[in-house]
């Protein structure tokens, strides 16, 4: 696990835009304008990182006419959101998972 491809793995994972813009993405497909929005974030730092997110394939970008709309890579990235969601349930105990 001592590679760069690792480091740049977690590295974008760890942003706390990046993240952000994902937990947006998990219950669907959006517009750069929607995220900012939802997100509350300048145009240009949302596609700063979603270009970041793209880069690693965490994301997928489908064009619509002049849009581009956004998607999480529902083959890895979605799995491992649930797998990551598992354990923060099971073992970080943090108020917004005492629910």
């Amino acid at each position: 696990m001592n590679c760069p491809s690792y480091t740049r793995f977690f590295e974008t994972f760890s942003n706390k835009t990046r993240m952000k813009i994902i937990a947006e993405l998990i219950s669907g497909a959006k517009s750069v304008n929607y995220i900012c929005k939802r997100i509350n974030e300048e145009q240009s730092k949302v596609s700063h990182n979603l270009k970041k997110l793209s880069e690693c394939n965490f994301i997928n970008v489908k064009a619509e006419g002049k849009k581009r709309i956004y998607s999480l890579n529902k083959d890895t990235i979605k799995p491992i959101l649930k797998l990551v969601e598992k354990h923060v349930k099971t073992y970080c105990n943090e108020e917004c998972h005492k629910k």
